[in-house]
């Protein structure tokens, strides 16, 4: 492993090559970004930055690269993987030899095939997230098209800028497959309440220049946000032939069909030895983690995708960690005060095993939640928020 290239420069890219580093690898070591930032964490954009607080996103300072003798290319494309070569083309033409490569080229947003939906906005980069702010400070109304994590948080904060929002989904409740009718009924009711025009079972027809028409009628706006989710970015994994199926199709230590390959982060469908299935995961604890692990996997240490999903919402006063992954036929035990969003729930399983915990306004509990998971627990003895 004389020579590591990481094709993609986000979150984890980042960890990876910082614990390389730390733990005490010398070789050559080349990321390879398409954006032309530093490598930056993006929860931010759709918190933080929306609400106009001041939030650098950076993951290393910007001196750490060179003290630790990385070579860090930003606003570079990859545009060929030469797998017998063992080399890359980069898009000014040249190639870069590789010993180990790793991709980590992330997800895109999802954009319909809509009418109009090319000139709607998303929310993927800083610059996505710049454009969004200053639509937001300067007032009027909103359109978002999708009642995901995204949508909802974009919501609340462009509430907080007091502009006119509405928010469309296809589906009856957001959310309800994560979180069941239960939460999802709440998150509307929470939306409502804070002034969001939140209509669900709508289908979008087309992005027109001031609004949007939809299956109930042309919903008026001044600025238009798709957010229906992101796709893997495989497409030169594809050329490369590599195995794809709902992303790059990896082992429990991140290979790929190619033994000199390995992906992490948003763009890896990755076995999970302790769910038993391969999961592709977008959230930013999972980036963490698959960084540092795959830098040990290259280390030739024992390292597995052996931990459960994990992410955060901040809406209004909904702020919440979910730990697990929980199924559709799950029924939910809610422990505290919901209406104060002070509570606690778990997501059980026909023989009552726990498949997934979320603590909402409760702190300092969610590993306690996470060692619940996957243990039989009668819904009696199911904690509240005091622990009892």
């Amino acid at each position: 492993m004389d020579h590591v290239v990481f094709v993609g420069a986000g979150l984890a890219a980042a960890k990876a090559v910082e614990r390389l580093r730390d733990e005490g690898y010398d070789g050559a070591v080349t990321v390879v970004g398409a954006e032309p930032h530093l490598p930056y964490e993006r929860p931010p954009l759709s918190k933080d930055l929306l609400l106009g607080q001041q939030a650098d996103p950076t993951v290393l300072a910007p001196g750490w690269w060179g003290e630790h003798g990385v070579t860090l290319h930003t606003g570079v494309r990859v545009t060929e993987i030469d797998r017998r070569g063992r080399r890359v083309r980069l898009d000014p033409g040249e190639w870069l030899d590789y010993d180990t490569l790793v991709l980590a080229t992330g997800a895109e947003p999802r954009v319909p095939d809509l009418p109009g939906a090319g000139g709607a906005l998303y929310l993927r980069t800083l610059e996505d997230g710049g454009r969004l702010l200053e639509v937001l400070r300067g007032g009027g109304r909103l359109a978002i098209v999708g009642a995901g994590w995204i949508g909802l948080e974009v919501a609340a904060a462009a509430r907080s800028h007091d502009v006119e929002v509405t928010v469309l989904e296809a589906a009856v409740l957001p959310l309800a497959a994560v979180l069941g009718p239960e939460l999802g009924r709440h998150l509307v009711e929470l939306h409502r309440s804070h002034g969001v025009d939140l209509r669900t079972g709508v289908t979008v027809e087309a992005v027109l220049e001031d609004g949007v028409r939809t299956s109930d009628g042309v919903v008026e706006a001044d600025h238009v946000l798709v957010a229906i989710g992101a796709v893997p970015a495989v497409g030169l994994a594809e050329r490369a032939g590599l195995a794809v199926d709902g992303g790059i199709v990896v082992d429990e230590r991140f290979r790929t069909s190619d033994a000199n390959v390995l992906a992490i982060g948003d763009v890896a469908n990755a076995m999970n030895t302790r769910l038993g299935r391969r999961l592709r995961v977008e959230h930013w604890d999972n980036a963490i983690r698959q960084g540092r692990a795959v830098a040990d996997v290259l280390r030739g240490r024992d390292a597995v995708h052996d931990w459960l999903p994990y992410f955060y919402t901040d809406q209004f006063e909904f702020s919440m960690e979910y730990v697990g992954r929980s199924a559709p036929d799950d029924r939910v035990e809610i422990r505290g005060d919901r209406d104060a969003n002070e509570f606690l729930a778990y997501w059980l399983a026909a023989d009552d095993t726990v498949t997934a915990a979320m603590n909402v306004g409760v702190w300092d509990v969610n590993d306690r939640l996470r060692s619940m998971v996957g243990s039989r627990i009668a819904p009696a003895d199911l904690p509240g928020p005091s622990g009892e």
